[in-house]
């Protein structure tokens, strides 16, 4: 009895009168100002942000020309998910997004997962926009002539990671005047920075500034939001245009030659950054209830969001990888690093100015998806009722807006970049995962009220199993060392920066001196500096491979095996196992083909993130968990009407 209750679900028609009934509860209605063009702005001001004035750079400088193919994936990708948040938001046009999509779906204990996880996905994310804004900003200045202490515009654990890094390639023979940029100003934020006693006062100010003055924006209302987003939204694109119209007129053809340098690995390695770069859609169905036709314009507004910005971002690879060589794009702000290297410094300062817009817009829609999760959680008894208070002037999650100002606002102070932004896109494809399996699971329903909105139905009985056959050839037939090497767990040889980063002082002096007696005079003249040393032959496997075998250190320094490797693999594992799950389930019911295919992209992207994010995002659900079991599934509103 106990576990039928952690599957209770509600209703559409259950969820829709709870709507209406919200006034008599004392929960005032949100205000209703949005239309298919205002939701298809905050789809482009959510996604049009670091994708194209940042991560597009080191995208391009991995898969070449060809990352257009990428963008192509992932948008496609994300289109399949989009079909089933545009069906759902259709037949429950209510905030909530995934949550409450699940809630109907799953049941209750599902429904607090994927709640607890958009809780995580739109902090965190919130958080890496706003660090992200915080380099924009801080560059800006700089190029102005103020320049603030390294030690206010960096987050502690940068700081302390580059400290130690910088610290062992200086002891392996590198100058600090060879490190990378983002390496020596970490160490200088760590060595200039103020100590509190072994505590040293490294914190990221200007992304706490941005974050306090949107969420008082989004605090203020709706439609305030709504006015600053299209404003935001017309500025960045009227840049990107005016960046692609003067950038054709600077391509040369030469440098789309070759297409595709690095191969499919190359392309698809910058998956996970071009991902993020879109996750923003979904921030669009947290405002069904401020639509006043979500029916008929969260499905549109979904759509043409995703259609134009990939557009936009194909547009953009090709200009850019058109004006230099792609091997130079691996750059923070390659659209401003292109028009500068050109000696268009007048371009370059715009393209300066609208990535800081661009980034405010993107953490304007983000801050306004959290506060509507923890209403309709609020609404639901899962969380306290002071979550779902509504400001009787303003129409918005007052209380929640004000919590998650300070949720977001403290770790952006001290948390990791690439931390963060690899537990929100884990957090994001899981959502995106349940979304489209919510939609499999109630495709055959005849009790479920309809939208004016349905994917289109492909039966997938026989593509399904036809796709994984055609997998199977090209793992085997065209890249079959790769496929054996990950099936039979082989040793890897260690990169360069990863041997030297882990000596100490005594091992350094030996490798030193093991790399200069095999390089000879011309090495022990030079600057000792291993990682340049170990790089050299890094470009020759083989050659690299005998090199590492003879340095004398420890074997797990120089190679990667047995469960230290294994243990990397295990979310591609779970991938793999799961296809043949999916196969099954597909064949018995005929599942429809575009969610099934939504579903397996999304579970493929997560399946490329490191196991590590899979641990935290674990951790993070369980913490979840004992919150919902001592305090959620008691309060809940259908526990109450049971009772």
């Amino acid at each position: 009895m106990a576990l039928k209750g952690l599957f209770r679900k509600k209703t559409v028609q259950d969820i829709l009168k709870q709507v209406e009934k919200n006034n008599l509860e004392g929960h005032e209605a949100l205000g209703k100002h949005l239309t298919a063009r205002d939701l298809t702005a905050f789809g482009i001001a959510a996604i049009v942000g670091a994708g194209i004035f940042s991560t597009i750079g080191k995208a391009s400088a991995d898969g070449g020309p060809a990352v257009i193919f990428l963008f192509i994936f992932t948008a496609v990708a994300c289109s399949f998910a989009a079909f089933a948040y545009a069906e759902f938001a259709s037949m429950v046009p209510v905030s909530g997004s995934a949550y409450t999509y699940s809630y109907v779906a799953f049941g209750e204990i599902i429904a607090w997962i994927i709640g607890w996880a958009l809780i995580m996905e739109y902090a965190v994310g919130n958080i890496t926009v706003a660090i992200s804004w915080s380099d924009y900003f801080t560059g800006l200045l700089q190029s102005g002539g103020i320049t603030l202490p390294q030690w206010v515009q960096m987050d502690y654990l940068t700081a302390s990671n580059g400290f130690k890094e910088a610290t062992a390639l200086m002891q392996g023979g590198k100058s600090f005047e060879n490190l990378e940029t983002a390496t020596q100003n970490a160490y200088t934020a760590w060595t200039t920075s103020p100590t509190l006693g072994n505590f040293h006062v490294v914190a990221d100010l200007p992304a706490l500034l941005i974050i306090v003055l949107i969420t008082a924006l989004v605090y203020r209302g709706m439609k305030e939001s709504r006015n600053a987003s299209n404003l935001m939204v017309a500025i960045k694109v009227c840049v990107v245009l005016l960046v692609i119209a003067v950038g054709v007129f600077y391509i040369d053809v030469d440098n789309w030659s070759p297409f595709a340098p690095n191969g499919v690995s190359g392309v698809l390695k910058g998956v996970s950054a071009v991902f993020f770069a879109y996750i923003g859609f979904d921030a669009i169905s947290t405002t069904a209830e401020e639509c006043k036709d979500p029916q008929r314009d969260l499905p549109k507004g979904m759509m043409w969001a995703i259609i134009i910005c990939t557009i936009l971002y194909i547009a953009i690879a090709l200009v850019l990888t058109g004006m230099v060589s792609y091997n130079q794009l691996n750059v923070g702000d390659p659209l401003a690093f292109v028009f500068d290297k050109l000696n268009l410094k007048w371009l370059s300062g715009i393209i300066a100015v609208s990535a800081v817009v661009a980034m405010a817009s993107v953490l304007l829609v983000f801050q306004m998806g959290q506060p509507r999760i923890w209403m309709s959680m609020s609404r639901d008894g899962l969380l306290p009722k002071k979550f779902s208070t509504v400001h009787p002037k303003f129409k918005t999650p007052s209380f929640a807006t004000i919590v998650t100002g300070f949720v977001v606002a403290v770790p952006a102070l001290f948390l990791n970049l690439t931390m963060v932004t690899d537990l929100c896109s884990i957090g994001t494809l899981f959502a995106f995962v349940l979304v489209c399996a919510g939609v499999l699971s109630l495709q055959n329903k005849t009790d479920i009220p309809r939208g004016k909105f349905k994917t289109p139905y492909i039966n997938s009985k026989f593509i399904m199993p036809m796709l994984m056959m055609v997998g199977l050839i090209f793992a085997f037939g065209f890249n079959n060392k790769a496929t054996m090497d990950f099936i039979t767990n082989e040793t890897q040889v260690n990169d360069p920066s990863s041997i030297v980063t882990s000596l100490n002082k005594e091992e350094s002096q030996k490798v030193l001196e093991y790399l200069i007696a095999i390089e000879g005079k011309n090495a022990a003249e030079t600057s000792p500096d291993l990682e340049n040393l170990l790089s050299k032959h890094a470009q020759d496997e083989a050659a690299y491979a005998k090199i590492v075998a003879g340095l004398p250190v420890e074997h797990s320094i120089k190679y990667e095996s047995g469960f230290t490797l294994f243990k990397h693999k295990i979310p591609m594992w779970i991938f793999l196992f799961s296809l043949i799950g999916l196969a099954i389930w597909a064949y018995k019911e005929n599942l429809s083909l575009i969610p099934l295919l939504g579903l397996i992209c999304c579970l493929y992207m997560m399946a490329e993130l490191s196991v590590w994010n899979w641990i935290y995002f674990g951790i993070w659900l369980l913490m979840g968990l004992v919150i919902y079991f001592s305090y959620s599934k008691k309060n809940s509103k259908l526990n109450h009407l049971k009772l």
